[in-house]
């Protein structure tokens, strides 16, 4: 499903009802003063998105107390696990204001992300919580050239009919309909750039699979988990990394 401008937004399934607020242990308060020293000036003070630096940032930080993540290795619609959000503190994201964080002692980063989990009341229904996907192993062929090209040509061939329409025919992010999507808050959100060296979910053949499977929760970027099999979605895969590489 398409986003646009014209168009409400509606998250079906998401519980954001209140509840009662979680318990507050010495972990999360700890995880709260390294927040407020390394990422409140973007995301603020509260995780809303709204840190001083917030206003010229594009895209925009990201609101934490919506509790609805891009980078997951769980389905649609459902929480990231502890690695998820791990992996993007300290790898950060490409082509964004979102640094690395690796300088950041393991304590610090278990203990920010324990506060993250208190910042929307979607941390407190067991119904949002899912186990990660299970993301099958590299296929042999994807690093041999000669073995690798008819699987490029067969991904070219689902890219133009699944992806080409947001992404553009060269999958350089240009289409007629990259200045009209938009996110859930309904910021701007212009398909990537997926000819650039950097990908903001990483740019290894693992990682782009993951983001085909799970989809980009929060944007026009769909789930293929249920329209492609694992070998259509490799097909793709060989694909991006040809377009990637020239």
């Amino acid at each position: 499903m398409l986003w646009r401008r014209a168009r409400g937004l509606a998250w079906a399934g998401v519980v954001v009802a209140p509840v009662a607020e979680p318990l507050v242990n010495e972990q999360v308060l700890r995880g709260n003063y390294v927040f407020e020293q390394n990422c409140a000036v973007c995301h603020g003070r509260r995780g809303d998105g709204r840190g001083d630096m917030a206003e010229g940032m594009r895209p925009k930080p990201r609101k934490l107390t919506l509790g609805i993540f891009k980078f997951r290795s769980t389905p649609t619609g459902f929480l990231p696990t502890d690695d998820d959000l791990e992996r993007t503190i300290l790898r950060g994201l490409a082509n964004s204001s979102m640094p690395t964080f690796a300088h950041l002692p393991a304590r610090d980063v278990t203990a920010v992300v324990a506060f993250l989990k208190t910042l929307s009341p979607r941390w407190l229904h067991s119904e949002n919580f899912a186990e990660p996907l299970s993301l099958p192993a590299e296929p042999e062929w994807l690093t041999d050239a000669a073995a690798a090209k008819p699987h490029q040509l067969a991904g070219q061939k689902l890219f133009a009919v699944q992806c080409a329409a947001c992404h553009g025919t060269r999958a350089d992010g240009q289409s007629s309909l990259a200045t009209e999507l938009v996110d859930l808050a309904e910021e701007p959100c212009p398909p990537t750039d997926l000819t650039s060296e950097a990908l903001k979910a990483g740019a290894e053949p693992v990682d782009i699979f993951r983001v085909l499977l799970t989809g980009m929760d929060g944007t026009p970027m769909p789930s293929f988990r249920d329209g492609l099999s694992d070998e259509e979605r490799w097909d793709l895969v060989a694909f991006l990394r040809s377009v990637r590489t020239h």
